[in-house]
């Protein structure tokens, strides 16, 4: 009986070896099918797949049932996009290369927004998940954004609009102020290293206050936040959107702006972006 035991044991140790040294090949596959090998011509040339231990848990998750989303918490792995999909079938493993060459799988293949990979394959089963890691960039320099939120900001204000139930007339351009600009860097970088999206600071200042307290002698000051945007224009998008931020951004008493963005990886939006206006006494 111990003998019967030990060989099922070393025979379910060789079937992983050799389950393991499968799926090992089978990223070689998904990469040459993602370049345009066989039946997956590419209409432009995208970068390979990167083989991420994480999504391999991901995929042998959803393999015992589990759903995508639990499955990726589980794994710890944050994803901006993903996608999934799997093959069934006795000795599927051996088929996988013929099967994922058909365009459907191919067209999946090919998204170029994907950048790493997960394969998990047992004796009837094979599961593939692709993602694009959470991973926030602007991608530009916080001078550039600042002066493109400045540009924007003032093409709005060039035309009349409505913002919710008010209505607004065109107002003058604002001009740049660094010390608001300053003063938006620092509640920006606030929010992004302690996860948190408010207009209130964690000592309990307002806008207003943390103004003042910069220097900044106001008549009249407003601030906008956004969470999440990833670029100036989807920010200063976002505040035209809302009838509070719309209304401080058309506000014609307001005459210099200053506004800054802030990245923490570990924070829940990735990107905190302020925005101060003010009129100065």
């Amino acid at each position: 009986m111990r003998g019967l035991m030990r060989r099922a044991a070393l025979l379910l140790g060789l079937l992983a070896v050799c389950m393991n040294v499968a799926a090992g090949d089978l990223y070689d596959t998904v990469n040459r099918l993602r370049a345009g090998a066989g039946n997956c011509g590419a209409a432009r040339e995208v970068p390979a797949l990167r083989p991420q231990a994480a999504l391999e848990r991901v995929a042998r998750g959803m393999a015992h049932g589990e759903q995508a989303e639990a499955s990726l918490k589980s794994a710890g792995y944050r994803a901006t996009r993903y996608s999934a999909f799997n093959l069934r079938g006795d000795g599927v493993g051996a088929q996988a290369a013929a099967l994922l060459a058909k365009p459907g799988y191919c067209k999946q293949l090919q998204d170029a927004a994907m950048t790493e990979v997960g394969i998990y394959l047992d004796a009837s089963q094979l599961w593939v998940v692709m993602a694009a890691p959470f991973a926030p960039l602007v991608g530009v320099s916080e001078q550039a954004a600042g002066q493109r939120v400045l540009d924007l900001v003032n093409d709005a204000r060039a035309s009349p609009r409505r913002c919710g139930a008010s209505a607004f007339n065109s107002a003058q351009p604002v001009r740049w102020s660094a010390l608001l600009a300053e003063v938006a860097r620092l509640h920006s970088e606030e929010m992004a290293r302690y996860n948190y999206f408010s207009h209130s600071g964690r000592d309990g200042s307002d806008p207003a206050q943390r103004v003042e307290r910069a220097g900044y002698r106001y008549r009249a000051t407003g601030e906008n936040i956004a969470g999440g945007q990833m670029q100036p224009e989807e920010a200063v998008a976002g505040w035209i959107k809302s009838p509070e931020h719309c209304a401080n951004l058309m506000n014609p008493v307001f005459t210099e702006m200053g506004a800054a963005f802030a990245i923490d990886r570990g924070s829940d939006m990735g990107v905190y972006w302020t925005q101060e206006f003010g009129t100065r006494r």
